[in-house]
């Protein structure tokens, strides 16, 4: 075994051998594999082996799709067998709910360029004879569905490597990861050390194992999972004889089942709602090639549905019952790359669908090494998603959950119950008693909207149980002043003798004064967009920024990756140390005016303008800005005097019959100023140009900032898209993301976010279509539920066009 490599890949499964391949195929030749066993053996060599494009992000979906299109050329390149059957499949729906829910997977294999095609469930039967078509309301058909060898993918991987130049070494156990002053990692193993510039973490079951090594304790989790596989059945013989085909795959939703045909008889998967996780706490170093003791109890209710769905598995036997563990992160995605605070240390775990995901996995993982960028937006897979509050007991938590709810529908308005009530502001029971409806972002519960007595959300496509009140907050503000809580935004601290000079480099915009704020869009080397930001200069050297929540840990691992090694530059996540409020409305002055003894004049306190002030008792940092696109203003405080602010508000704000409102109001108020978030119109595929963010980039100053020279060249090149709002003739449903857009009979772009404008009484879509269509205002069709709705550009805003109220 070699005793220096540039990278050491631990893990010998399916995505283990992926990324080897994938790092070897991009030249970085001096790579080794460790693997304690042999190759496949953890959870690879006992998957089902199916494999499919379909996924709730079309971003991973089309890594799914570029995974399946690979099997070919690793095949070719190993002179390994893979056993790629592309059979082709049929998604099923025995609910109208789950029909709906179809229709928008179609609707995005549009434009991601998957081969998807509504059926009836009669139609469904004679590709799939083995269903009965009384049972569904409809399905879909996919082309590309298929299932595969196990063992000869994960071994072609590995030997299309070798011949690339990399090395696999077998039965190899690491025993402990030490990284060493200059930054290299000492990997130990019962065969000696290795010194590494980089470790890759594909340690599949003992992926937790491997992070406590370096003291990093991982989201995952395995679960038990079973599938059957019949005896020989005459309908299969007499299938294949008549078609020379096999049975196509076949997803039965409502009933958790997945089938396909295995040799001459059938092979069904389930994901029961009684569940049960494997191996808690350690996984034992010593499990290998070993199945668990089925229990057919567990999965006896779905398999009793698949009985009557599929009727010939009730004139057949079972051969045998596969049960076997398989590792989850906490939404059922995997958790991949560079991890903060260990320069060098990547993941690649919590593949469950490895056969669907793992080419892709390599390939983003492996450009990102060698690249410095995935090469595709993976934030759904991004491992900064989870923060140090995504422990082992929330994790148990929510892996249980997302298994039992792996083929339910998740309504757009549904939000989930597991781990929750893990972080709350001071002032939770206050807006609890108000009536708020709780959602959660980044582990902290925030308020969706407020119900009167006895009405909750009915979870739907359509318009729902909360539209009528999430309209009458937006008249709060619109119509007088609301109040809404803000703890959930990041905010960060930076401080320092360097901090200005630093902050220059790292984005886009030009600094403001001290007092002031301004819009800060982040970039990456290529020029495309991976943070939006305001940025506050509070003078004397500090620094305020406010950003996405969601983003903190993937923001922070940026932040900390660039930092000047003389020290001069110090940068905290004030994550719970700070929370906010805001409000907004054309009384918000009034009712600030009331609060504080500080002047806050237009005059003195104009808009984007910074100060601390106490309102009522409570020191705070107060801020004019609104993401309403109202005259407002964000409030910034210690949680020990967020409920004295909060009291001091609502008791002042009686006078103008104060409103409270949620983060469903406040996407209705940002939609008719056409704001874009980030992970949704601002993503690291786009560049300041196509997202509308250039006039907040300023590329004259003098800093040299990253992303510099690719901004000026889109710049000058134009890009390829915009991102513009359209108004919908929509019915009782609105759009919430990832919808096509049709021009002129063709899908030419995407929706990435909407939803219904209550005060301009509009159905709202902002969306990404090519700048050469960019400026025309009719000819456009957005489809939602199976079908294309008109809709028009909207140019300017909505509501104050012209800005007047947010500077008044």
């Amino acid at each position: 075994m070699k005793s220096h490599a540039k990278v050491v890949v631990i893990g010998g499964g399916v995505v283990g051998c992926s990324v080897l391949f994938h790092l070897a195929r991009h030249g970085w030749t001096d790579v080794v594999l460790l693997e304690r066993d042999e190759l496949t053996s953890g959870s690879t060599w006992h998957a089902a082996g199916g494999m499919h494009t379909i996924n709730g992000d079309p971003n991973v979906a089309k890594l799914q799709k570029y995974t399946i299109s690979l099997y070919k050329e690793i095949e070719e390149l190993s002179g390994q067998a893979t056993g790629v059957h592309l059979t082709g499949g049929v998604l099923l729906a025995a609910t109208e709910a789950r029909l709906d829910w179809l229709r928008g997977v179609v609707a995005k294999g549009r434009y991601l360029g998957i081969d998807l095609e509504e059926i009836s469930a009669k139609e469904a039967a004679e590709l799939m004879p083995l269903l009965d078509p009384s049972q569904f309301v409809g399905a879909v058909r996919n082309k590309e569905d298929g299932h595969l060898d196990p063992s000869g993918v994960t071994h072609a991987y590995a030997k299309a490597a070798r011949k690339l130049g990399a090395e696999v070494e077998r039965f190899t156990k690491v025993e402990d990861i030490v990284r060493r002053p200059d930054g290299l990692w000492r990997v130990l193993t019962n065969k000696g050390e290795v010194v590494a510039e980089h470790v890759v973490n594909a340690g599949g079951l003992w992926a937790r194992e491997v992070g406590r090594m370096v003291g990093l304790e991982l989201p995952v989790l395995a679960m038990e999972h079973m599938y059957l596989i019949t005896e020989d059945m005459p309908e299969v013989a007499a299938w294949n004889q008549k078609t020379g085909t096999e049975i196509i795959h076949a997803v039965d939703f409502d009933g958790e089942l997945y089938l396909r045909q295995e040799r001459g008889g059938m092979l069904m998967g389930t994901y029961e709602k009684a569940n049960k996780p494997w191996s808690e706490f350690q996984t034992p170093w010593n499990f290998g090639h070993e199945l668990l003791e089925p229990d057919i109890d567990r999965i006896a209710p779905s398999l009793e549905v698949g009985f009557r769905h599929f009727p010939a598995f009730q004139n057949t036997g079972i051969k045998q019952i596969i049960n076997g563990p398989f590792t989850f992160a906490p939404d059922g995605n995997p958790l991949v790359g560079p991890v903060r605070g260990l320069p060098g240390f990547w993941v690649a775990c919590g593949v469950m669908a490895g056969f669907s995901q793992g080419g892709g996995v390599g390939l983003a993982l492996s450009n990102w090494m060698i690249e410095g960028d995935p090469g595709a937006d993976i934030w759904a897979m991004d491992v900064s998603r989870y923060g140090d509050w995504a422990t082992m007991a929330y994790t148990n938590a929510k892996v249980r959950e997302n298994y039992s709810r792996r083929f339910s529908i998740r309504f757009p308005n549904e939000e989930l119950p597991a781990g929750r009530l893990l972080k709350t502001t001071p002032v939770y029971d206050l807006l609890s008693a108000k009536g708020a409806q709780w959602g959660v972002s980044y582990g902290l519960e925030v308020p969706l909207w407020y119900a009167p007595e006895g009405v909750k959300d009915e979870f739907s496509w359509r318009r729902s149980s909360d539209f009528s009140h999430v309209a009458r907050e937006v008249a709060s503000v619109r119509g007088s002043v609301g109040l809404a809580e803000i703890s959930n935004f990041a905010k960060y601290k930076v401080t320092g003798e360097g901090a200005a000079s630093w902050l220059d480099r790292l984005l886009a915009c030009k600094l403001p004064k001290p007092g002031r704020m301004t819009l800060a869009p982040m970039l990456k080397e290529d020029g495309r967009l991976i943070g939006d930001f305001t940025l506050a200069n509070l003078g004397d050297g500090e620094w305020f920024i406010a950003g996405s929540g969601i983003a903190e840990q993937y923001h922070m691992r940026w932040f900390e990756a660039h930092l000047p090694v003389d020290g001069s530059v110090r940068i905290e996540a004030l994550g719970p140390k700070l929370t906010g409020l805001a409000i907004a409305g054309p009384k918000a002055r009034e009712l600030l005016a009331k609060v504080t003894r500080a002047d806050v004049s237009n005059t003195a306190f104009p808009f984007m303008a910074i100060a601390r002030m106490d309102i009522g008792m409570a020191p705070c940092l107060v801020g004019r800005v609104s993401y309403t696109g109202d005259l407002g203003y964000e409030m910034w405080v210690a949680p020990e005097y967020q409920r004295a602010a909060f009291q001091a508000l609502m008791a002042a704000g009686e006078e103008f019959g104060i409103g409270l409102f949620g983060s469903r109001a406040l996407n209705s108020l940002r939609l008719e100023k056409n704001y874009g978030s980030l992970a949704r119109e601002y993503r690291p595929i786009y560049g300041p140009l196509e997202a509308g963010l250039d006039r907040f980039v300023a590329y004259g100053k003098e800093a040299d900032f990253i992303g510099k020279q690719a901004a000026l060249a889109e710049r000058k090149q134009g890009g390829r898209l915009r991102l513009r709002t359209f108004i919908v003739e929509a019915d009782d449903a609105d759009v919430i993301g990832d919808e096509p857009i049709w021009f002129d009979g063709a899908v030419r772009g995407w929706v990435t976010s909407g939803g219904y404008a209550h005060h301009s009484k509009k159905s709202v879509a902002i969306g990404y279509v090519p700048k050469e269509i960019a400026d025309e205002s009719d000819g456009f069709e957005i489809e939602l539920l199976g079908r294309r709705h008109a809709a028009r550009m909207q140019p300017v805003p909505l509501f104050d066009a012209n800005f007047e109220r947010m500077r008044a």
